[in-house]
């Protein structure tokens, strides 16, 4: 499970001794494997928004884990993020290693930047526009807008300050 904190307090606690306040700009991974519980909570007075991405595994049978990573905002301003790295992407500086083929990438566009992805043959990739508005291949997006995207090159341009979570994996059957 990747959280993934817009705006707000997330509350963690879980079976594996974790608990921690998540906010803006957070990411956290937990992969119950064999076994955990877990429990969240909005407990601030700002308004919590969140993107929660269920992962399948490559396999049962995992060693349960805990992480949060605070990514700073300069990271990912105007450049692509390389938040979470899955089974194809070994060598990946991505600070979140989960056990799928599925990599998880942030962006924040500023009013007027473009930036561009490749999505490589076999690949197809979920592109979210949380906050902001931008535009790709001609269409507009505003926030909470979405595409899917298949074995191509991107390109997005920011209209409005722009800020972007793509998810990269193997093409579906």
């Amino acid at each position: 499970i990747i959280t993934y904190v817009l705006n707000g307090q997330l509350t963690h606690a879980d079976s594996l001794d974790n608990q921690r306040v998540l906010t803006r700009g957070q990411g956290q991974y937990l992969s119950a494997g064999t076994g955990v519980t877990h429990s969240e909570h909005h407990r601030g007075g700002e308004l919590l928004r969140l993107l929660q991405i269920w992962i399948l595994p490559d396999r049962q049978g995992h060693t349960p884990s805990y992480g949060d990573v605070l990514f700073p905002w300069e990271d990912r301003e105007n450049k692509w993020l390389h938040m979470v790295s899955g089974t194809t992407a070994p060598d990946s500086a991505a600070l979140i290693r989960i056990h799928a083929d599925m990599n998880i990438y942030a962006l924040g566009l500023t009013d007027g930047k473009t930036e561009a992805f490749d999505v490589g043959p076999g690949r197809q990739a979920y592109l979210v526009l949380v906050e902001g508005e931008a535009a790709v291949a001609g269409h507009r997006l505003t926030a909470r807008d979405a595409l899917e995207i298949t074995e191509e090159s991107i390109t997005i341009t920011s209209k409005q300050d722009a800020h972007v979570l793509l998810l990269e994996m193997a093409k579906a059957p």
